[in-house]
């Protein structure tokens, strides 16, 4: 199922999304901060993305893979709804115009080396002084303090912050996630935080400075596995596909390819020994039990597993209430995903050619998400906004 960008979801063309009228500035590049300004533009903000003259945000040249028209596609995952205005900052003009989009902003969005937009003149203290609404989000690497001249990329934080410590086989090396989970994760926690600084102006009247690390964002999505080691000093390990705490809780074999299983309970697993006739076990009788004991499990249910295929498995368990499935492609996961009728794609047209990206997975009866804009090409909106800029200062 494909949501058409230019229509509203049904009974809901007269509403407008829970950030109409808010203007945001949008300094950032790459993901962590476009995706957070992606959020805000899905719920009715006006975002107004700043890039450099001639080769614009970095990921517009990060390919392949490309779209039907040549354009990054890893540029089109976070830019939709936004209007681009090309500016050269280091000149005194693009400086001015830029000042002048930030004072009349909300919001301004900037994931620059810390001091940078402060050599630029656009630093938070120094907008503030005009603007004293505005809300000011960073995204940064390490920090502004200690960690302000280290270079922040997702990678780099992933291996120096623990993540790819637990994640990969247990003799194999430290592995990456296939995304770049950091960045998106910093974004999300950003557009939480813009929002949270809204609400907080809407009583108040202030703005004030909202800042994301990307090493404070790993911090706190290791969850289970940082409380390990903070209250029981268990130092977290790589263990492929399995659950530190859970059994079976991973992926086993089956004759022709592996099913992921997430037994959570006790009385899940009860069910899934009778559909694979697994043998009563003291050893297996609670998930403390199969834990310590996970090896000899895994073993005596992927013998059973092996004699019939992934997919009479999957059937089978799923029928006696166990979360099961296979391990699906990004295809397979997006076809999953429709047949369910959660309207994954989004459809846009920008000068003749389809443009696909993910939906917004908020679901707000009242005042939904829309798509109202492709992603712009670089600097397409900056005749417009440059002549709103030197008038009045309303919105256009």
């Amino acid at each position: 199922m494909i949501r058409r960008a230019d229509t509203p979801p049904s009974g809901h063309a007269d509403r407008a999304g829970p950030l109409a009228g808010v203007l945001v500035a949008d300094f950032s590049r790459v993901l962590a901060g476009p995706l957070a300004t992606m959020t805000l533009a899905d719920l009715g903000a006006d975002v107004v993305k700043v890039e450099r003259p001639v080769s614009g945000d970095e990921t517009r040249g990060w390919a392949p893979p490309v779209a039907a028209d040549g354009t990054a596609t890893y540029y089109l995952s976070v830019n939709r709804n936004k209007r681009s205005i090309a500016l050269d900052l280091s000149t005194p003009d693009g400086r001015q115009l830029a000042r002048e989009l930030a004072v009349r902003a909300d919001v301004l969005v900037e994931n620059f080396a810390p001091g940078t937009m402060e050599r630029f003149g656009l630093g938070y203290d120094a907008l503030a002084v005009d603007n004293p609404a505005l809300v000011y989000a960073s995204v940064t690497g390490f920090g502004r303090d200690a960690g302000a001249a280290l270079p922040g990329y997702d990678f780099l934080v992933q291996a120096v912050g623990g993540l790819m410590s637990i994640t990969g086989e247990p003799d194999g090396e430290p592995t990456k996630v296939g995304v770049a989970l950091v960045d998106v994760l910093a974004g999300l926690h950003l557009a939480t935080g813009v929002t949270a600084a809204l609400l907080a102006r809407a009583r108040t009247g202030r703005g004030q400075r909202v800042e994301v690390s990307l090493l404070g964002a790993l911090m706190a999505s290791l969850v289970n596995q940082a409380s390990g080691q903070l209250n029981a000093d268990a130092e977290p390990s790589r263990m492929g596909n399995a659950h530190p705490s859970i059994a079976p809780y991973q992926t086993l074999r089956t004759a022709d390819r592996p099913i992921a299983v997430a037994v959570g309970n006790d009385r899940q697993f009860s069910r899934m020994a009778a559909v694979v006739g697994l043998d009563t076990d003291p050893r297996f009788a609670t998930n403390q039990s199969r834990v310590r004991h996970r090896e000899v499990l895994v073993a005596a249910l992927e013998k059973l597993l092996s004699a019939r295929p992934s997919a009479h498995w999957q059937a089978a368990l799923q029928s006696a209430g166990v979360p099961c499935g296979p391990v699906n492609t990004v295809a397979e996961g997006l076809a999953l995903a429709e047949r369910l009728g959660l309207a994954p794609i989004v459809r846009q047209e920008r000068d003749g050619v389809d443009v696909r990206t993910i939906a917004n997975p908020v679901g707000l009866s009242d005042t939904p998400v829309s798509y109202r804009r492709p992603p712009p090409g670089l600097g397409e909106q900056t005749a417009e906004i440059t002549e709103w800029l030197a008038g009045e200062r309303r919105r256009p």
